[in-house]
């Protein structure tokens, strides 16, 4: 047997099935506001015969809706123009707010203040104004640069003093003589202000102090009484310093060159007013005597016939009653 006759028959192949029938296109639907296709009618222009194939065969026309009818033209509106933004004008314009409601809100805030400051009794406390006058005050008020003495020396005879200098302010420590210091002490010690005064002819000069305390009325009581009880503003020991004043008539004001002094206590405010006066000519004086005692009307002795007396006494009064005036008008003055 030959090996073509061995192997087995191969099977036909299957015909190639014929082409499927291709589908007319789709036609497109036509969108609105489109102009409208011509229609088809079953004879041309003037009778003639179509010049296509219906446009629905086989009588599907139902598939395909009609088309939408025409509609007018959009109508549109025309927008205003937007102006172009200006960033230095816009930057401006946010300044001025800000700085006016920063007005606004000072403004309320400043009335605030000033309300509860004219409600505040502890506020309008002469103790509470007297307290701050040291750097309140301008310095001309505290120690004005001339000063009236009108019938304040010896007979009622007229003085007037001119201020020479002002010392820095500062603390107790360094201006007042250690015991004097100890015996203001309980009332505490603020400030320290001084000044020196001459005479209309410069034989005498004054230094004049304040000193501020930090004590309440009952304080500044307390110590007054002890002062008064104990005669502590008589002891020569409690005698306050000078303040001498390079190249002037109280260059050589020192400690051995006090003759007079005068110290008083205030209830009233918290202060301690003091004066201290002497030669101008630098003399020593070996028996320093209170103002008070200097000025009685029958003291003998150099201090007393000189009227140093008159000049610590009369210049420490005036000064003190210039600081209750100024005291009195900011405690009762509206606010």
């Amino acid at each position: 047997m030959s090996t073509e006759a061995q192997r087995p028959p191969v099977p036909p192949r299957p015909a190639t099935p014929p082409p499927a029938t291709a589908r007319p296109p789709l036609a497109a639907a036509p969108f609105a506001g489109a102009p409208a296709a011509p229609r088809r009618t079953p004879h041309g222009p003037a009778g003639l015969p179509p010049t296509g194939p219906a446009p629905f065969p086989h009588g599907h026309h139902h598939l395909f809706p009609a088309p939408l009818p025409e509609t007018p033209a959009e109508t549109t509106t025309r927008l205003r123009p937007v102006p172009t933004r200006r960033p230095a004008r816009t930057a401006t314009a946010v300044a001025c707010l800000v700085l006016g409601l920063g007005l606004i809100g000072g403004a309320a805030t400043g009335a605030w203040l000033a309300g509860s400051s004219s409600a505040d009794p502890a506020a309008r406390n002469p103790y509470a104004v007297g307290r701050t006058a040291w750097h309140s005050v301008p310095v001309d008020t505290l120690f004005p640069r001339t000063l009236d003495g009108t019938g304040a020396g010896p007979g009622g005879a007229d003085r007037v003093w001119t201020r020479i200098a002002v010392a820095p302010d500062g603390g107790c420590a360094a201006a007042l003589d250690p015991l004097l210091a100890r015996a203001l002490s309980p009332a505490g010690c603020e400030r320290l202000l001084r000044a020196t005064y001459t005479d209309a002819t410069d034989s005498a000069v004054t230094t004049v102090g304040m000193v501020f305390t930090e004590g309440g009325t009952e304080a500044m009581t307390a110590l007054r009484d002890r002062f008064a009880t104990q005669h502590l503003d008589r002891r020569a020991d409690l005698m306050p310093r000078t303040y001498p004043v390079e190249g002037t008539v109280a260059a050589g004001f020192g400690d051995r060159q006090r003759a007079a002094w005068s110290l008083h206590v205030s209830s009233e405010l918290p202060v301690v007013v003091f004066a201290v006066s002497g030669f101008a000519d630098g003399r020593v004086v070996t028996d320093p005597k209170p103002a008070d005692r200097a000025t009685a009307t029958n003291a003998t002795g150099t201090v007393a016939e000189s009227g140093l007396g008159h000049e610590a006494g009369g210049i420490a009064d005036r000064i003190e009653q210039g600081l209750r005036r100024t005291v009195t008008d900011l405690t009762e003055k509206p606010r």
